[in-house]
């Protein structure tokens, strides 16, 4: 699903809860999987959104600890660190579209309406071959550390040209 054609000056929670994803989430309509185990415990968690302190609290959608709240606090410290790291993969996508469609590294000179376009289309083409690339991809297990010093193994995909 992508939403594009808000103005910039909008707050970021303001453009979600206005959007087509925002609404679905809000009335149940958009079919997300019920909640499962995290991976290695019998701890069950909901799918979730995460966003910043600009987002709404809502029972999908994770936002960190106000500052006042979480300063001298660890454990709501380390949850906004590793809020923060969840949230900066998302936010990482138009570096990412950036490198790769090389008209967004200045003010892109058309029409609004052409400027969702070339924003669309660039967000579909790159996902295409993203796609096909994936396909000749291998898996690859990253140990990190989790709370109170325990493992988490996660699964990621690595491309044969990045071994």
């Amino acid at each position: 699903m992508i939403d594009v054609g808000s103005f910039g000056r909008s707050s970021d929670g303001g453009i979600f809860s206005h959007s087509a994803l925002g609404k679905r989430m809000e009335n149940g309509s958009l079919n997300i999987p019920p909640d499962s185990c995290v991976p290695g415990t019998y701890i069950e968690a909901p799918f979730v959104i995460v966003g910043d302190e600009d987002f709404p609290l809502k029972t999908y959608l994770m936002r960190p600890y106000p500052g006042r709240q979480s300063s001298g606090n660890d454990i709501m410290t380390y949850f906004n660190n590793r809020l923060s790291s969840a949230r900066r993969v998302s936010e990482n996508a138009f570096g990412t579209l950036t490198q790769q469609f090389r008209i967004f590294l200045r003010t892109i000179k058309s029409s609004p309406e052409n400027v969702d376009y070339i924003i669309s289309a660039s967000c579909v083409s790159y996902d295409f071959v993203r796609r096909r690339n994936d396909k000749s991809a291998n898996q690859t297990n990253t140990i990190t550390d989790g709370p109170s010093g325990t493992a988490q193994i996660f699964t990621a995909s690595r491309r044969k040209s990045d071994r």
